[in-house]
């Protein structure tokens, strides 16, 4: 689901370790605390080593306005990470004969477009052509609000297909709200009850299930964004992703999930090779992700303010987590993080050193910036003392200065150096660096 950025004040580091001596605890505590005491992160984490729990840790607000901390079961909405749930529901209702991976779609939903061409299997691997409703511009104008079933199909239906299907992948929201809508179908029982009723229960999942309005009461946790200050995000009403992005859960809870998965406790070897199998690079609720000479299965997460990601090692029955109701860091450098500190290799924490410019400062930097080998302009605008960068088309992003004529967007990798005297700026980013001119 949609993704954003998030935190606000400097937190107390709170802490609970299961101690562990294969694994170096001080340096992750460290470096976790330099999250912390640099606005970059609130969130949980969890470390699983050969099936056993190793790692908790948390830092930083679940409610920013009541000044009330995070603890080891903050529960978090994990976004996208709740198809890996629905993938599984889905091998379930086949393991139980009543469903198909070969079935097409038409008796469900004949309104949809192709849909006497389109399988569960096209829905469950991205191949179905279904257009991605998130991406239509219409969606943030109606995130908020209920939908129902009818609702959600007239939304669905009214697009054309992107592609034939099983021609090719393209990642959907769509093609898990349908895939909900077919569970509820065949077990005549709401998505929640589902749930609870397959996988919540029977693994004893004691922090997981299908989110409503968050209730901080319950221990849930509000999202934020950083925009030169912390800023509460909407919530985004659970009725619209459904099984596609409505899951609420912890760091802990989704690593006994993945144990209890990749030991088929839940659905068979058969099923779950079936869930792994890649097809240009997408499984049925799962994603390989390399590290060094390793890789995991896994998914990753974000809606409202709130990011997230899993990832199993089946070679070396280890996992990683973290759920995140505010980042103003890349998540993937956390993850890499925690995967060096539970693999032994090397990783360097970050300094977070900010170089100190006054609004004036930034006068020399203003300006669009264009190339005829680049294909889009940034717009480069300033905020008091904050530097700002907008590509065309796209929303605007904060520039944090790490020296004097350099600047960066670390969630994406964005660093922009200045060349005043001849009126240029160079663009990294991926390892691609383009060279702009100012108009």
């Amino acid at each position: 689901m949609k993704k954003n950025i998030v935190i606000l004040f400097i937190s107390i580091l709170s802490v609970q370790v299961c101690l562990s001596q294969t694994i170096d605890t001080l340096k992750l505590n460290n470096y976790f605390k330099s999250l912390d005491s640099n606005n970059k992160f609130m969130g949980s984490f969890a470390l699983m080593k050969d099936g056993k729990l190793i790692y908790k840790n948390q830092i930083g607000y679940s409610d920013i306005e009541k000044q009330k901390r995070q603890n080891e079961n903050t529960k978090y909405r994990i976004g996208s990470i709740s198809k890996t749930f629905t993938s599984v529901l889905i091998f379930k209702a086949i393991e139980e004969g009543k469903l198909d991976l070969d079935k097409t779609i038409n008796n469900y939903f004949p309104n949809v477009k192709n849909s006497n061409s389109i399988t569960i299997s096209n829905l469950l691997n991205h191949r179905s052509g279904i257009h991605n409703f998130t991406n239509d511009a219409e969606y943030l104008e109606y995130n908020t609000k209920p939908k129902n079933e009818t609702e959600m199909l007239s939304i669905i239906s009214k697009f054309d297909s992107d592609f034939e299907p099983n021609s090719k992948s393209e990642y959907s929201n769509s093609n898990y709200v349908l895939l909900s809508y077919i569970l509820e179908k065949t077990y005549n029982r709401t998505f929640s009850e589902i749930l609870k009723n397959k996988i919540v229960s029977p693994i004893e999942l004691k922090n997981t299930f299908f989110g409503g309005k968050i209730n901080l009461k319950n221990n849930e946790s509000n999202s934020y964004s950083y925009n030169g200050k912390w800023e509460k995000q909407t919530e985004t009403d659970m009725s619209i992703p459904i099984g596609a992005g409505g899951i609420v859960s912890t760091p802990s809870d989704l690593l006994k999930f993945a144990e209890a998965l990749f030991s088929f406790k839940i659905i068979s070897k058969n099923s779950l090779s079936k869930m792994e199998k890649l097809e240009d690079n997408y499984g049925m609720g799962l994603f390989k992700m390399p590290f060094y000479d390793k890789y995991s299965f896994g998914h990753t997460g974000g809606i409202d303010g709130f990011s997230s990601v899993f990832g199993y090692f089946p070679e070396e029955k280890s996992a990683f987590a973290l759920t995140s109701n505010g980042t103003n860091y890349d998540n993937n450098e956390i993850s890499i993080a925690l995967l060096s500190v539970l693999f032994n290799k090397p990783f360097e924490s970050p300094s977070f050193k900010i170089y100190d410019l006054k609004s004036k400062d930034l006068d020399k930097f203003l300006g669009i910036y264009s190339s005829p080998s680049f294909p889009l302009k940034i717009t480069i605008t300033k905020s008091e003392k904050i530097l700002i960068a907008q590509a065309t088309g796209q929303s605007a992003f904060n520039l944090e200065a790490i020296e004097k004529n350099k600047f960066e967007f670390k969630q994406a990798g964005i660093v922009l150096e200045f060349d005043t005297i001849n009126k240029q700026m160079t663009l990294k980013q991926g390892g691609g660096t383009f060279k702009l001119t100012k108009e």
